[in-house]
């Protein structure tokens, strides 16, 4: 079985997939490839997501699957919005809308490189602005029975002309409500995963509360403090071992433009046990507005 880096794409372009058209390829991801196309009905460009059959194992299948059902019983601004989802044979393809823009993890580190130090620091305001979108967007969801578990910056994309964020890839998403039967596996990324999806332990919303705190404090820090390790795997033992310990740094310690009270703030939302985490994404969210109402309004 080949892969999804090797795989052809040339003979796809100008197929007709459920109501579109493939136009061009657009970018891949673990598993799959991503087309510019044009649905015909409603004469529009879209974005269709394709899994190959002749790449496809069975989880990648499952989490394919589940990605498209999940996302397609959510309806907030900020989630990709999906179409139409099908096998033509060849492939399985998910139609959504097309965002033009950059992930959040481009931003960041496009910003990290800048020549100027100073400059080296996303907004603190767009960074909290971002994340109280995303927050609203996961407490709409956790409402629907819907945990992300993947949250990251690479999972969030920036809309060029509105700058609204988007929550996309929701293949690992866990729905409560209805019967999962997963094969026991560690689900997530490294660097945002709760340590109690290290544990297998039972996950709800909090899961992705921690993810968000992880991804803003990287977002406002332009990085992550954590200490040197030599893989993933000694990634995730780490945080089991160093528990509330793990992270070196506080925001305010990162970036000169932060207060300490977000130290609190972050440090609550990446707490090593879920029950000392906010109860909800809306608390989490009515804590950076309070901080955004207090510092920021008269600034950037």
């Amino acid at each position: 079985m080949g892969s999804i880096s090797t795989f052809k794409t040339d003979h796809l372009v100008g197929k007709e997939v459920g109501t579109s058209t493939l136009i061009q390829e657009l970018g891949r991801g673990g598993m799959s490839v991503i087309f510019v196309a044009y649905q015909r009905t409603l004469k529009r460009r879209i974005a269709v997501k394709i899994l190959p059959k002749s790449l496809m194992t069975s989880v990648a299948a499952e989490f394919f699957q589940r990605e498209a059902e999940t996302a397609a019983i959510l309806s907030h601004p900020n989630i990709i919005p999906v179409y139409e989802v099908g096998d033509n044979g060849e492939f399985l393809f998910i139609a959504m809308q097309l965002i033009i823009g950059q992930s959040l993890y481009y931003l960041i580190k496009r910003t990290q490189k800048n020549i100027v130090p100073s400059k080296r620091f996303l907004p603190v305001k767009a960074c909290i602005k971002i994340v109280i979108s995303v927050l609203d967007a996961l407490h709409y969801a956790h409402a629907q029975d819907v945990v992300h578990r993947d949250i990251k910056p690479g999972n969030i994309l920036m809309e060029t002309h509105t700058r609204r964020p988007i929550i996309m890839d929701f293949g690992i998403a866990k729905v409560s409500r209805q019967p999962q039967g997963e094969t026991p596996m560690i689900l997530g990324t490294p660097n945002y995963i709760a340590p109690e999806q290290i544990l297998e332990d039972d996950i709800d919303g909090r899961a992705d509360i921690y993810a968000v705190g992880t991804m803003l404090l990287e977002m406002l820090g332009s990085r992550l403090p954590f200490p040197k390790v030599g893989s993933a795997s000694d990634l995730l033992e780490m945080k089991l071992n160093r528990h509330d310990q793990l992270f070196q740094e506080k925001p305010s310690q990162m970036n000169p433009h932060v207060r300490r009270e977000m130290d609190s703030i972050v440090s609550r939302a990446v707490a090593f046990d879920p029950e000392k985490r906010y109860a909800s994404c809306g608390e989490f969210k009515e804590r950076l507005e309070s901080y955004m109402k207090r510092y920021l309004n008269s600034r950037n």
